[in-house]
């Protein structure tokens, strides 16, 4: 897809996102940037992106000293514990928090490199077995454990909703979800903060919008099928 196509998917999408997600206050968009190189993702800068998400820690590694710096870059992807040495102080931010072995090991590199890394909280909210995720019933337990970790701060929740073929499908997990933020938010755990929900990727983004997402994830919708 050429630089013009990019641009003009950017600016479309960032209309269709606004206009969905305007009872909520708006809604960012985090280009999804698994198999593009780092000068079809810099294209983006121009047209707004300002945080990108990357799944596979190897795939990043190979292209982020070629990435605009000024990106907030973002780990979206499933993260085993033995490669979180090598993106503690090159991300932003890990959505994919899942397990609590994940959490100490995150919180531990973290504080050696002198710094708090914002997490999100992944939650298999269509309790799909083949997902990570923590489940609704382990989530409140979950937060309480990572507050006294000092070396991450949970900012928010994120969800990845089952395929299907109608997104109104879907609609249900997504309310769930927006539940789940408002309430943990109400309750102010020290040292938890819901500013952040990631739900919604290409096929069900307006949906997820619609329902009170804060942070949609776009890879096809942006730059087409993947190469």
């Amino acid at each position: 897809m050429d630089r013009e196509a990019i641009l003009e998917n950017v600016r479309l999408w960032q209309s269709r996102i606004g206009e969905a997600s305007q009872k909520w206050g708006g809604a960012q968009i985090c280009a999804v940037t698994k198999t593009r190189d780092a000068d079809t993702i810099n294209l983006t800068w121009e047209a707004g992106i300002r945080t990108i998400g990357e799944n596979r820690v190897q795939e990043l590694m190979g292209k982020i000293d070629d990435l605009n710096p000024d990106f907030q870059l973002h780990l979206i992807g499933s993260l085993q514990t033995n490669k979180v040495k090598y993106i503690i102080d090159r991300v932003d931010m890990v959505q994919s928090l899942d397990r609590d072995v994940l959490a100490e090991e995150l919180s531990r590199r973290a504080e050696a490199a002198g710094r708090v890394l914002p997490v999100l909280v992944q939650v298999n909210i269509a309790r799909e077995p083949q997902k990570g995720g923590i489940s609704e019933e382990e989530l409140p337990a979950f937060l309480r454990r990572c507050a006294r970790l000092p070396g991450i701060h949970v900012q928010g929740l994120m969800s990845i909703m089952p395929l299907v073929d109608d997104p109104e499908q879907v609609r249900p997990y997504f309310r769930r979800m927006r539940c789940w933020f408002d309430r943990l938010r109400d309750e102010n755990l020290e040292n938890i903060s819901m500013d952040v929900l990631s739900m919604g990727m290409s096929d069900d983004c307006i949906v997820a919008a619609q329902e009170g997402s804060t942070m949609v994830r776009l890879g096809r919708a942006l730059f087409g099928a993947r190469p």
